[in-house]
C-alpha cells in the first residue's frame, strides 16, 4: 500500500516562504512520478509542480520564479515556496502515478495521479 504523508505547512505573512514536504513509504514499483497540487475552499484542484520522467521539474505559471519542486533519495518529495501571496492559501497535497508523463503533460489532469496525500495547509495573510 503506498502512503504518502505531507508536513511543514502553515501560516506565514504575505512575502515570506515555506517549505512543505511529502514522505512516500510503501510498495511503489518500479516506474512513479510524483507532483504537487492544492485546491483553496470553492476552487478546483489544481497542479503546481511535478516532476517528469527526464527528472525536469514542471511548474504552473503561478508558481514559475517562486517555487521549486525537488526530490531527495529518501522518497520526499519537496516544495519550496517563496515570495507566497494571500492567493496561495490552500490545502497542498502531493500526488504519485504510475504513468510516466513528460514537460507540462504531468500537470494537465489531476486524475491521472492515483495515490494522494491528506494535505498540508498553507494559508498567507496580507
Amino acid at each position: 500500500q503506498v502512503r504518502l504523508v505531507e508536513s511543514g505547512g502553515g501560516s506565514v505573512q504575505a512575502g515570506g516562504s515555506l517549505r512543505i514536504s511529502c514522505a512516500l513509504s510503501g510498495n511503489t514499483g518500479s516506474r512513479y512520478l510524483m507532483g504537487w497540487f492544492r485546491q483553496a475552499p470553492g476552487n478546483f484542484r489544481e497542479a503546481v509542480a511535478a516532476i517528469d520522467r527526464f527528472d525536469r521539474p514542471n511548474y504552473a505559471d503561478f508558481a514559475k520564479g517562486r517555487f521549486t519542486i525537488s526530490k531527495d533519495t529518501k522518497n520526499t518529495l519537496y516544495l519550496q515556496m517563496n515570495s507566497l501571496s494571500p492567493e496561495d492559501t490552500a490545502m497542498y497535497y502531493c500526488a504519485l502515478r504510475e504513468t510516466l508523463c513528460s514537460g507540462i503533460y504531468c500537470l494537465t489532469n489531476p486524475d491521472d495521479y492515483i495515490y494522494w496525500g491528506q494535505g498540508t495547509q498553507v494559508t498567507v495573510s496580507s
